[in-house]
């Protein structure tokens, strides 16, 4: 007989220790979980663009195994691997039977022209096979608002189209459309007065607003021609550009169907044609039978008056009926009353308030008019700052960029009118005596502006974005054309964290003013005699701070070669050799005066590194000294900041002396 295994009886194994139930505990091998893409591919049996296509639109990204030599089968060749069960997902996907049929349509169609059976041909175009992305959409967003969340990204990349030239890569109709959807959003926005902050920036202006509880941030390029780069890859740009396009579709169709809105707004073709932008969308409100509850004028001036005008007998006319109604019950009589005032009213402002009658924003239907809040759809944590503009009238100048500033305002409740090179449709003239600030971009005031009637602030377009980001208005003074603007700080940037993790924060922003110690004052004192002649030497071109090689041979003052590299610099900056000598000496100076607190603050970092060094792995004193390098380098800057900021309130005191 044959020997037993002493751990079991009669030969038997124990349930659990072996088959498939202790197979089904054990994970399985790396090989089974990850496949390359070309496995992919052949999987799929699909092109290489057709599986990247099909990778964006499902969001399928590849994965890093822990082991990549064992998820390759034993090879170190390089490959991109996906999990396994993402692909077998893609084999029961619509689209890929869709991009399937497109293949062979595309071989039946070549075929037919070849041989010149255009009927043929025809009759396949029509039939040409097309697919939707809307059960995609609805897989990848379970719920409205994870929808709103990503609404980051789709929103920057369509208004980055919609700015671009029409070519034959990307063509007329899908810029079009792209425009259309920013048109749509925008108009969303400045309705429900959803805007929360601005900021411009070199790369663009970025906006971020807040709909449903949900903040959303997008980025819009400025209006100029640009040096579009010639290797983007625009296929992968335009199949993230179709799912967002399908994306923003449900989405709008939603916030405007939850605002009694008809979706999508219609569009005035002669307004557009000449250039009224956001005035030539016509918002609907749902069962009012085509009623357009805001519209633009399509004449301005006298015409638009005219055409809107109330004349006394419509308004008698009125009384008389209503006094008529009312004289059956004495209760009647004080409406009587009140409705005859306000139709006075309405007759005595008429001529004034007609050109901007079409540019409210109406009460929907149900609310108080009362309250203001009730006016559009609001999430509950708006606050009054939504309205900060809607006491004034703005005017804006031909040089400034419209369709931001007019976006921007009107989101916070002003009233917008342009000159009429900016495009058709301005609610009202330059010389409109209702204007209280005029935006425009110039150094000094245009002639006409002494004709301006009423009282009017002049200001540049930087006041109107600051005022939003400070939820107040501020003065106008430090605004006024050619004036030296006060800095645009970034309203994304959080100042205590910043001040947490040893950041530089302005004292624009909030941040505690600059404080010297006494010793550091009676030394700045001490070199203010010896700084003089440096500072009266300097020019203009200099005053934006020393150099690289300045600073390195200020810091070796005996190597020759930095020294010679600093001059060098000097002379491409066309400083004179007087002035770079002055320079040299203040820089050499101030880093001699730095030196030994850098030396102490160097000796006991490294004594502190030693001793949390012979308490820690290879790998965490790696990681402590990547730690210690960034808080370095962060301080440095926090230091050359201040520094600066130092300099910059010494030239004031000198200028103002």
């Amino acid at each position: 007989m044959g020997r037993t295994n002493p751990r079991h009886h009669n030969g038997m194994k124990k349930k659990g220790e072996a088959g498939a139930s202790k197979n089904a505990s054990r994970p399985p091998p790396l090989h089974l979980l990850y496949i390359t893409r070309n496995q992919a591919i052949k999987k799929l049996q699909c092109t290489l663009g057709d599986f990247r296509r099909l990778c964006i639109l499902k969001g399928i990204y590849p994965r890093e195994p822990r082991n990549r030599k064992k998820a390759n089968k034993g090879s170190s060749a390089p490959a991109s691997f996906y999990y396994a069960k993402d692909i077998q997902y893609l084999l029961h996907e619509p689209v890929l039977h869709k991009l399937r049929e497109h293949k062979a349509f595309a071989k039946k169609l070549s075929r037919a022209v070849g041989r010149g059976e255009w009927g043929l041909a025809q009759n396949l175009e029509e039939q040409k096979p097309q697919y939707r992305l809307d059960h995609i959409i609805k897989e990848r967003y379970p719920t409205f608002t994870d929808s709103i969340r990503d609404l980051d990204d789709a929103l920057s990349l369509i208004v980055l189209f919609a700015a671009l030239p029409a070519t034959s890569t990307v063509p007329a109709s899908i810029i079009a459309n792209c425009a259309r959807l920013a048109a749509e959003w925008q108009l969303y926005v400045m309705r429900t007065r959803a805007l929360r902050k601005v900021f411009l920036s070199i790369k663009g202006i970025y906006f971020q607003a807040e709909v449903q509880g949900q903040t959303v941030t997008w980025l819009v390029p400025y209006m100029f021609t640009q040096n579009i780069p010639s290797d983007l890859d625009y296929r992968i740009m335009l199949t993230f550009l179709e799912l967002y396009q399908t994306l923003l579709g449900f989405v709008f169709f939603r916030l405007y169907t939850d605002n009694n809105l008809v979706y999508p707004p219609k569009l005035d073709e002669v307004l557009d044609e000449n250039g009224a932008g956001l005035g030539a969308l016509l918002l609907e409100e749902a069962g009012a039978k085509g009623l357009v509850v805001e519209q633009l004028p399509e004449v301005e001036g006298e015409q638009a008056q005219e055409k809107k005008r109330v004349y006394a007998k419509d308004v008698r006319k009125q009384i008389a009926e209503i006094e008529k109604a009312g004289a059956q019950g004495g209760e009647a009589e004080a409406s009587v009353e009140d409705q005859a005032d306000s139709a006075a009213a309405t007759f005595a402002g008429a001529a004034d308030d007609a050109a901007l009658e079409l540019d409210v924003f109406p009460t929907p239907a149900g609310a108080d008019e009362s309250d203001p809040t009730t006016t559009v759809s609001q999430p509950s944590s708006l606050t009054a700052s939504t309205s900060l503009f809607a006491p004034y009238f703005f005017f804006l100048s031909r040089e400034v960029t419209r369709p931001t500033l007019e976006f921007v305002i009107r989101s916070f409740g002003g009233r917008v009118g342009w000159d009429p090179v900016l495009g058709a449709g301005s609610p009202f003239k330059e010389d409109d005596a209702r204007i209280t600030h005029h935006v425009l971009d110039r150094p000094v005031l245009p002639a006409s502006a002494a004709a301006h009637p009423g009282k009017r602030a002049y200001v540049q377009p930087q006041w109107v974005v600051d005022c939003i980001n400070k939820k107040t208005l501020l003065p106008t003074d430090e605004y006024k054309p050619g004036a030296v603007l006060p800095p645009h700080l970034s309203p994304f940037v959080d100042e205590d964290e910043v001040r947490e993790r040893g950041g530089y924060v302005p004292a624009e922003a909030g941040g505690a003013d600059l404080e010297m110690g006494e010793e550091d004052e009676e030394e700045d004192d001490e070199d203010e005699e010896d700084e003089e002649d440096a500072d009266e030497a300097m020019d203009a071109d200099e005053a934006a701070g020393p150099g690289p090689a300045l600073l390195a041979s200020a810091a070796d003052p005996k190597n020759e070669e930095l020294r010679h590299a600093a001059e060098l610099e000097a002379e491409a900056r066309g400083v004179a050799p007087a002035v770079f000598e002055a320079e040299l000496a203040a820089e050499t100076k101030k880093a001699r005066k730095n030196a030994p607190k850098a030396a102490k603050r160097a000796a006991k970092r490294d004594e502190q590194d030693e001793i949390k060094a012979s308490m820690l792995t290879n790998s965490q004193r790696r990681l402590y000294k990547k730690m210690t390098y960034s808080q370095d380098r962060r301080n440095e800057e926090t230091a050359k900041l201040q520094q600066r900021k130092k300099d910059l309130e010494k030239r004031k005191k000198k200028a103002a002396k």
